[in-house]
């Protein structure tokens, strides 16, 4: 895989000064940082358009032109920031769960990546949305692990590694991954599979998800909502697609693609989403 060119502007993202150490410590920082200061989007989805994830276009993308990603483009930049810092990384892919059921097996649409740190296994991921890890996981162990948000859990059976997060209480699946070694060619055609294959959940879709200290932000369309540590989440619909822009700039700090295409494809989006609302409540009478 190509190496990581701008170091220095990628680590001011992070609010660091110099490279850290490769160490347990610098791992823990970094995941923590990068979810709060890169933004999950699928703007591009929504608008149909090409996700390239070779990492000069991810470096354009994520570091210069102030816009966030998916999992192909945060944790292949990750991935390529932890292997210029020394660390032993590399890339894996998993298959996501539809609302926890453990028992579909999906395509693999997730990238992620295993980290070897001292001769032990840790899951790094930056790019799991609105439920994205903030901590690395260790990987040979089926016990509950903090991060500093929800508690996490890896089981492993016959090769095939679980993850399970704790959310309101309850323990639900998240994805399901192995060691399989993957190669650029698997990554662009798992992104590319996201973001063109019509049964793809991103495909016309907008997702969005940051982190900050005990706090998620998630937009869903025009749904957003404040989720707080030990509280209940706040949640409100957003009436238009200019509504929905100024808290892709003001909550999420996106710079967003110039041009009316953004505009109109919310519009879009909006108004099949309240057909489809509509349509349901009618159903229900």
């Amino acid at each position: 895989m190509a190496p990581l060119k701008d170091l220095d502007l990628y680590l001011q993202r992070l609010g660091l000064q110099a490279p850290p150490p490769p160490t347990l410590d610098t791992l823990r920082e970094l995941q923590r940082r990068h979810s709060a200061a890169f933004t999950f989007e699928t703007i591009s989805t929504l608008l149909h358009a090409p996700v390239p994830v070779d990492l000069p276009s991810l470096e354009r993308k994520l570091l210069h032109d102030g816009r966030g990603g998916y999992c192909f483009e945060l944790n292949r930049l990750f991935l390529a920031l932890l292997q210029r810092l020394g660390f032993d990384a590399r890339a894996l892919t998993g298959r996501v769960m539809i609302d926890g059921d453990e028992g579909t097996v999906n395509a693999r649409t997730h990238l992620l990546v295993l980290v070897t740190i001292d001769g032990v296994r840790y899951t790094a991921d930056v790019g799991f949305g609105g439920m994205v890890p903030t901590g690395p996981l260790r990987l040979d162990t089926d016990a509950v692990q903090s991060t500093p948000h929800e508690p996490y859990r890896l089981v492993e059976r016959d090769g095939q590694y679980l993850l399970r997060a704790q959310v309101a209480g309850e323990w639900r699946g998240m994805y399901e991954f192995d060691l399989q070694p993957q190669q650029e060619i698997d990554l662009e055609v798992g992104s590319w599979y996201v973001s063109t294959h019509p049964d793809s959940p991103f495909l016309g879709q907008l997702r969005v998800a940051r982190t900050g200290p005990g706090i998620r932000k998630t937009l869903r369309n025009g749904s957003f909502a404040i989720h707080r540590l030990g509280a209940e989440s706040q949640r409100r619909e957003l009436p238009d697609a200019d509504a929905v822009m100024q808290v892709l700039r003001d909550e999420f700090e996106l710079r967003l693609p110039p041009g009316p295409a953004l505009r109109e494809a919310l519009e879009a989006r909006l108004a099949a989403d309240a057909a489809s609302a509509e349509r349901a409540g009618r159903a229900e009478k």
